[in-house]
């Protein structure tokens, strides 16, 4: 980012806005030393020196006179570039930094603007910090101030389904699951991370997601919204008991519905496999699976 470019403009006003615009240019220099060399307590001291001259230069009135007020407008979009630079220090130092000043720094980004684009970026590792000080407790309220300025955050989102989950609160949980899930299918590889680290969060990402949000349709009875996330989630669960057992014991209750709804026989046949496989895998549902299994079969024999 060039910030000298329009230091020639802005000296040819006088008074102190010309002054503070100088003053500004020193700073942001400093800053720019002060982040190469990871100087965290010089970083967020100069962030916020920084943030008040811009301040006042933004909200200096316009002037009435043309030329001054093209100067003036050129002059305000310097000092927004010089807030969108002091942001993207203040994250690139918080995330070289260890958990407790890298928290320091993003509490800091969030104050000076709650809605900065670092600060979707900041989330993932803000939250990982938390949680390595011993701060676990304050995550869900960080996660929920978070979405309302950032609502496709996979991050946030993944924290609000599993707290969702955890206090019981299943339309909330759903709703989640299933934002999670838009998200990250929305979603490209951010810029910085690498393929393999992007595959390995997303999918983890939509596990939960497809899994969740199949589970919580199914105990809802929306039959359709269960048995497309679920069979989204099947593949994802392979291997893992504890999700693969209610996924499968999930679909079959879910084909079983739709088939009896649509006449279908070969959806109740399918229904009576998803459960057989259920019965197979140790969980709480495997007695429940084996019984729906039979159930199943018997319904299907007397269809066409």
């Amino acid at each position: 980012m060039k910030l000298c470019a329009l230091s020639i403009g802005i000296a040819l006003m006088a008074g102190p806005a010309a002054a503070v615009a100088g003053d500004l240019e020193d700073a942001v220099q400093s800053l720019k030393d002060a982040t190469a060399k990871k100087d965290a307590a010089e970083v967020k001291k100069l962030a916020a020196s920084i943030h008040e001259m811009t301040c006042e230069l933004i909200m200096t009135p316009a002037p009435a006179d043309a030329e001054e007020k093209k100067v003036w407008e050129e002059r305000v979009q310097y000092a927004k570039g010089v807030d969108v630079f002091v942001e993207g220090s203040v994250y690139a130092t918080a995330v070289q930094s260890p958990p407790a000043i890298m928290i320091d720094l993003v509490n800091t980004l969030e104050q000076q603007n709650p809605k900065s684009k670092f600060l979707d970026e900041a989330y993932g590792p803000y939250l990982v910090a938390l949680n390595k000080t011993g701060a676990a407790s304050k995550i869900p309220a960080v996660a929920e101030k978070g979405l309302a300025n950032f609502p496709e955050n996979e991050d946030l989102l993944l924290v609000m389904t599993e707290t969702s989950i955890t206090r019981k609160q299943t339309d909330r949980a759903l709703n989640y699951a299933n934002r999670l899930v838009a998200s990250l299918n929305k979603h490209p590889k951010p810029e910085g991370m690498t393929p393999a680290d992007w595959d390995r969060k997303r999918s983890a990402g939509l596990t939960r997601g497809y899994w969740i949000a199949g589970v919580l349709s199914s105990e809802k009875g929306q039959w359709v919204a269960a048995d497309k996330n679920l069979r989204a989630a099947l593949p994802l669960v392979q291997g893992n008991a504890a999700l693969a057992g209610p996924a499968l014991f999930y679909l079959g209750m879910a084909n079983y519905e739709l088939g009896k709804m649509t006449l279908s026989k070969a959806k109740v046949l399918e229904a009576a496999k998803f459960s057989e496989q259920a019965m197979t895998i140790e969980s709480p549902y495997q007695e429940q699976a084996r019984h729906n299994a039979l159930v199943m079969k018997n319904e299907a024999a007397k269809m066409r």
